[in-house]
């Protein structure tokens, strides 16, 4: 799946909790409960089905793992992602960098006067969507790129071909 693909699936399922959160007025811990109970439904009756069938299931969703590297990779991200949110918080409350103090101030301050007007899945949802549309952008402008990069090898080629 390309960026694009990514891009919109995440924008997709974005928009799911955020009308399961906003719209019924439910909570995280609901949807996540709505989901596994569908899944697990929905797994039971394949199951049933398919012993009343006789089919035989190609995949056994007991052997299903994720390799050593792939599982370092996403807690190697966390910790970085953590450990620089605590490093520039750090610096901001000892004071010694007056402008990263300013910032997180102001930025602080700003989020919780917009958290006081609009409710928090509402900014994450925004967020959400910036960020997917940020995306959406970069792959169309590395699309175009490439585009443009092969149309100039492909005009070379064809004049130094006469």
């Amino acid at each position: 799946m390309g960026e694009m693909g990514k891009a919109i699936g995440l924008l997709m399922s974005g928009t799911l909790v955020y009308y399961h959160c906003v719209n019924r007025n439910a909570t995280l811990l609901s949807l996540l409960s709505d989901v596994l109970i569908v899944l697990l439904s929905s797994l039971a009756l394949l199951g049933l089905l398919f012993r009343q069938l006789n089919v035989s299931v190609p995949v056994d969703p007991l052997e299903w793992q994720i390799s050593q590297d792939t599982a370092c990779n996403i807690v190697a991200r966390v910790a970085n992602t953590v450990g620089a949110a605590e490093s520039v918080l750090r610096v901001a409350a000892t004071g010694h960098d007056k402008r990263l103090f300013l910032r997180v101030v102001v930025c602080l301050y700003f989020l919780a006067a917009l958290g006081r007007i609009i409710s928090g899945i509402t900014i994450a949802y925004a967020g959400l969507c910036l960020f997917c549309l940020s995306r959406l952008f970069q792959s169309s402008d590395r699309n175009s790129v490439l585009n443009r990069r092969n149309r100039d090898i492909l005009e070379r080629e064809a004049s130094s071909e006469f």
